[in-house]
């Protein structure tokens, strides 16, 4: 979790110790006691005892009546004052609420935030089974959907930069994930079964801001269900995902650019 003090050429302790417990709780559900989070970061519980008092009076961590840290929501909040995320958040509420109604499916709304997928807003249908992505999560971009949808219209400079943040560039699903772009380009979406979970099929899409930037993808894991009575088929389900990024990027003004 510590970086090499030897590479850095500003040291602030302090901090670095304060990002590590953030980074750190952000992957523990379940929270994380004093001496177990000093003993992953390598460091004394004395070291980080003051970084962990101020984060709590700050309310970026919380801590439970099991003396188990855990991390606030105070982190997602201050995210959210981005004024690229506060405005498609803002727009996108209601039409993927609607969305999710008409194809019985739940829809997520994801950006890119340092080479991973960043999960900005979430909802659910009213169908008794669904399959949710939880809001907040990040998603390595070669097991997606929408990273495929936001890396296929990328300039060349920025996609390199991009799997240069994501990693891993030798690996064979990395190998995948490019081969995929030109038609998911051509096709407008991405369609196809799930990397990562049998029996969904992801379905997504891009949203425009007015530069003619991809700047989101709204994505439904359309499960099959082998019951009820709003079983939409995945292409209706599809065509219609479609149609609501055409109207969110009209809404973040993409027309103009665009000529749509």
């Amino acid at each position: 979790m510590q970086t090499n003090s030897s590479e850095s050429k500003y040291k602030a302790p302090a901090l670095s110790k304060g990002l590590d417990i953030l980074e750190l709780l952000a992957s523990a559900d379940e929270g994380l006691g004093q001496a177990e989070l000093a003993k992953r970061l390598g460091r004394t519980t004395s070291e980080i005892f003051r970084v962990l008092m101020v984060l709590l009076e700050r309310g970026y961590v919380e801590l439970d009546n099991g003396e188990r840290y855990r991390l606030a929501t105070k982190l997602f909040e201050v995210a959210h004052r981005h004024p690229i995320i506060r405005r498609l958040t803002a727009i996108a509420g209601d039409e993927m609420q609607k969305l999710a109604n008409r194809i019985s499916q739940s829809i997520h709304l994801c950006i890119l935030s340092s080479g991973k997928l960043l999960v900005i807003a979430q909802v659910d249908c009213p169908d008794t089974n669904v399959n949710t992505v939880r809001l907040g999560s990040q998603i390595p971009i070669d097991d997606s959907a929408s990273g495929r949808v936001l890396a296929a219209f990328m300039e060349h400079e920025e996609l390199n930069h991009l799997l240069k943040l994501a990693g891993n560039e030798t690996s064979a699903r990395r190998a995948r994930f490019l081969n995929d772009l030109a038609e998911v380009r051509k096709a407008g979406f991405c369609q196809g079964k799930s990397l990562t979970i049998e029996g969904v099929t992801n379905i997504s899409a891009p949203v425009f801001d007015y530069t003619g930037k991809a700047v989101a993808a709204v994505t439904a894991p359309y499960i099959h269900r082998l019951t009820g009575t709003d079983n939409m088929p995945v292409d209706e389900a599809r065509a219609l995902l479609v149609e609501t990024c055409k109207e969110l990027s009209r809404r973040m003004g993409a027309g103009a650019a665009r000529g749509n």
